[in-house]
């Protein structure tokens, strides 16, 4: 094994520790949003995207360990950017909901949704950051392959969560007048 590995390995640690610890935080909101009358939207869709994240994390240290992958600064600084802009905007998602923020589709029935912080450029942030670190990660180290498939079927999951989410919002929390102008992914391209 050599240091690039395992200095990747160490790297793939700390975002799955990462991932768990958000977790953590994430059902003491969803606790918290139940109690005060919330409801949980799309149920179904928490199993495929458990399954699609711990597979991703598996997959980048079974392709660069099995098939040896090798590390590239050139594309492995570009990469560790995209991956960290990623990591930025899915943590200023969570700043800017604060307890309202879950990895579960949850809202408030009557309470308007959050149009602050990110939020003011961007309806899904968070969504626009998971998807940066799922392309990117893998190329720190070269696992094109785990990059490639997993970006793709993240897509596909994301289409049918952020469909299921603007729905539940629309219904319950004012979504429209609140963030229908503003950008889905992009700012300053609205659609």
């Amino acid at each position: 094994m050599t240091a690039s590995q395992v200095a990747f390995l160490i790297l793939i640690g700390a975002v799955a520790a990462q991932r768990l610890w958000e977790l953590r935080i994430s059902r003491t909101h969803e606790l918290a949003i139940l109690k005060a009358g919330g409801r949980e939207h799309a149920p179904g869709q928490m199993a495929v995207m458990r399954a699609l994240h711990g597979a991703w994390i598996v997959s980048m240290a079974v392709e660069v360990m099995v098939f040896n992958r090798p590390l590239r600064v050139e594309v492995a600084v570009p990469a560790f950017g995209v991956f960290a802009i990623g990591q930025a905007l899915r943590i200023a998602a969570i700043r800017a909901l604060g307890p309202r923020w879950t990895v579960k589709i949850m809202t408030l029935p009557g309470v308007p949704a959050i149009g602050r912080g990110i939020f003011r450029w961007v309806r899904h942030p968070n969504y626009v950051g998971v998807a940066l670190e799922i392309f990117a990660l893998p190329l720190v180290h070269g696992a094109w392959v785990t990059s490639l498939i997993f970006t793709a079927a993240n897509a596909l999951l994301l289409r049918a969560r952020i469909q299921a989410e603007e729905i539940a919002l629309a219904e319950d929390s004012a979504y429209e007048s609140v963030l229908g102008r503003r950008a889905r992914f992009v700012p300053w391209i609205v659609g």
